[in-house]
């Protein structure tokens, strides 16, 4: 159930913002995994002492940790990982069903022998399979760095259950862009949903690190299902990743569904 000509399509359309973030990312992840360096370490916390602390922690960069996953654990997969990826997927499900509306290209589409639920598979195939890709980059990256810097220190296990929770993460967060842009013929509509409740789940994520008043908070967004400390340390994260997949899964069905039934403007 998978259109080929037009999932060849979609990856040549967005090849260049996949490969401009993953290359962001693997520009950061080798540097973060240097400056667990001793004497770097000094150094940093030396650069973090003149930052204004509520925006240390608002970044969760207040805790340094003592070994080589916790460090990785805090400062790539406590903000960056959160953040950088989000704007590919934003971008991706917008473009896989409301931009083909918004443009009347879903017109020929449609006109082809494709079925709605098809092309809507195809899609989601897409954001899907390329999000995976995408983190299996950085787990493979992130090991085989580790290990020629740092030979035997990161915790491999537990840095495979964090790379699992975040690709859970972002299935969700893409599930809510997927069913959004299946949802609203109305591009405006479907950005507004699509990209603003994943920052305003990020935003009340931050706000939340900002002390005890404030962190009860966090229980309002997807990433408090996402706990990098606990999956690191061993504490109870399985039921949390099982939601996440629900939500998936939820979402997914729901955006085919929804794009199967709706009226479309072509």
């Amino acid at each position: 159930m998978c259109s080929k000509p037009l999932l060849k399509a979609t990856i040549k359309q967005n090849i260049a913002v996949f490969i401009l973030i993953l290359a962001v990312l693997m520009v950061y992840l080798p540097i973060i995994i240097i400056m667990y360096e001793p004497e770097t370490k000094d150094s940093l916390n030396d650069v973090l002492a003149l930052l204004p602390q509520s925006l240390i922690a608002a970044m969760g960069l207040n805790n340094l940790g003592n070994t080589l996953t916790d460090f990785i654990g805090n400062y790539f997969y406590g903000f960056l990982i959160l953040f950088l990826p989000m704007i590919y997927t934003i971008t991706v499900c917008y473009r896989c069903i409301a931009a083909h509306v918004d443009k009347g290209s879903m017109a020929y589409l449609l006109s082809t022998p494709n079925k709605r639920t098809k092309i809507a598979l195809t899609q989601a195939l897409f954001i899907i399979i390329s999000t995976t890709v995408m983190i299996a980059f950085i787990t493979l990256a992130g090991i085989v760095i580790s290990n020629i810097i740092f030979p035997g220190e990161l915790d491999i296990l537990a840095f495979l259950l964090l790379n699992l929770g975040t690709l859970l993460l972002y299935y969700a967060v893409t599930g809510i862009g997927f069913l959004s842009s299946c949802l609203f013929n109305d591009t405006k509509y479907s950005l507004i949903t699509g990209a603003g409740l994943p920052v305003i789940f990020l935003v009340i994520q931050m706000i939340s690190n900002l002390g005890e008043k404030v962190q009860f908070i966090k229980y309002f967004t997807l990433f408090s299902l996402f706990d990098p400390e606990k999956i690191i340390n061993g504490g109870s994260f399985l039921p949390q990743l099982i939601a996440l997949f629900i939500i998936s899964a939820v979402m997914y069905g729901l955006g085919i569904y929804v794009f199967n039934k709706k009226d479309l403007p072509v």
